[in-house]
């Protein structure tokens, strides 16, 4: 379990640091202005994403190891092209954006949500080292053709970046479908069979999904009442400030998602998940760490790497610095309850936390602008993470000393990173 947690987590590592430069590069060359037009379109696609998932997402990862790949790929694959187009079209009456915009935003959340179909059916029967390479793949391809597109060709538009996504999504996305080729589940089937998985993975996606819908808009709203209240300006750079402060999820993240994959294969729930609160205490020390380092980057040093309009996502990442520590403890104890089938804790902590975030961004972001909405958010994180903390203590007959770090992991982490060390120097002697 370890091991498998150090692996996804460089893979992590390595994807955040990719996402980050995407971050930069859309800042550096678009300025804040133009980096709030690139997070308006990637909030509006997250959000169509997550509608495609109440037919997919990660209920795939439960139900795959279980099930044939190829009745729950068809479902799933079918309810997105539905989401991405009639999404679009509906972001498009909502919001004063053109038939172009439109176009893009359903094209690039299709080949998005066909990747992550794939992604999900492919690390649910374990394969996890090729969910990493793809993943990372994607993050890398994006960059790079950003800097292409940005520094070499001198294209500092909009396009550019939906253009990138084509090639970032849809090159993973063939890799994986040949992947998924070589699996031994039967083509076919019959049709019985199938309607059966498909309602069965229906039930489980919707359950299972709400949270992360009411999740997404704890986390967004703030943007649009930003962008509405404040301008695209603003809302660049409040964006490149949560980009930040939220890269430090990537540390818990990937820990409860290898414990996720560990826990819905697992017989022994409760064992499993007595096994895994090691990692999660050091999980949030880890993100404790991080928090503190975000918090101290001076507001001068943003300014002079995303550009002297960006030195008061300082003040975003010291307002969000809270609860980002919070909901950064609180991942394990979604990812668990969402592994046992328990679907309404989580639902109750994300409407629990859109009841906090509605109020406090739509008081705050006009007397403190976009500190208001990273204040709102904070907030939002800060009450789920309460909620959901205190029910899976619990849940699993825990103290809250078990769920905090101490002494003894640390003495457990040193003699495991002493042994390899060891380990190394015999194998190159």
């Amino acid at each position: 379990m370890f091991k498998r947690i150090l692996q996804h987590f460089a893979a992590r590592v390595l994807t955040a640091g990719l996402s980050f430069a995407v971050v930069w590069l859309t800042a550096r060359y678009l300025g804040a202005a133009g980096r709030g037009q690139v997070s308006l379109f990637y909030t509006d696609m997250s959000g169509l994403v997550l509608l495609a998932g109440l037919v997919g997402g990660s209920s795939l990862i439960y139900l795959v190891p279980r099930r044939n790949a190829w009745h729950l790929l068809l479902p799933a694959y079918g309810w997105a092209v539905v989401v991405s187009g009639a999404g679009a079209a509906v972001v498009g009456w909502l919001r004063p954006v053109s038939a172009e915009y439109v176009l893009h935003l359903a094209a690039v959340t299709l080949v998005q949500v066909l990747l992550s179909i794939n992604l999900f059916l492919l690390l649910g029967r374990k394969q996890e080292q090729a969910y990493n390479a793809l993943t990372t793949a994607q993050a890398a391809l994006l960059a790079v053709a950003l800097a292409l597109a940005f520094a070499a060709a001198h294209w500092l538009s909009i396009r550019a970046y939906y253009f990138a996504n084509y090639l970032a999504y849809g090159l993973p996305w063939l890799a994986s479908t040949a992947l998924l080729l070589r699996l031994p589940d039967a083509w076919g089937g019959r049709r019985a069979r199938r309607r059966v998985v498909a309602r069965e993975l229906a039930r489980h996606s919707r359950g299972a999904h709400f949270s992360n819908l009411l999740t997404f808009a704890n986390y967004r709203f703030g943007y649009y009442v930003v962008a509405y209240l404040a301008g695209a300006k603003a809302l660049g750079v409040l964006s490149v400030g949560v980009a930040l402060a939220e890269a430090i999820w990537l540390i818990p993240r990937s820990t409860a998602l290898i414990q996720y994959v560990a826990l819905v294969n697992a017989a022994d729930k409760r064992g499993q998940t007595y096994a895994a609160l090691r990692g999660s205490r050091l999980t949030l020390l880890a993100t404790a760490g991080a928090v503190l380092v975000a918090a101290a980057v001076p507001a001068g040093w943003l300014a002079t790497f995303f550009g002297p309009e960006f030195g008061a996502a300082h003040g975003v990442i010291l307002a969000l610095a809270p609860g980002i520590l919070a909901y950064g403890a609180a991942m394990q104890a979604s990812s668990y309850f969402s592994g046992t089938a328990r679907y309404g804790l989580n639902n109750r902590a994300a409407l629990l936390g859109l009841a906090v975030t509605v109020p406090c961004c739509l008081l705050l972001v006009p007397r403190l602008g976009m500190a208001g909405a990273a204040l709102g958010m904070s907030a939002s994180y800060t009450a789920m993470a309460a909620y959901l903390l205190g029910h899976y203590r619990r849940a699993i007959g825990a103290t809250w000393p078990d769920l905090l770090p101490g002494l003894p992991d640390l003495r457990w982490l040193a003699l495991r990173l002493r042994g390899r060390g060891e380990e190394g120097e015999r194998l190159s002697s």
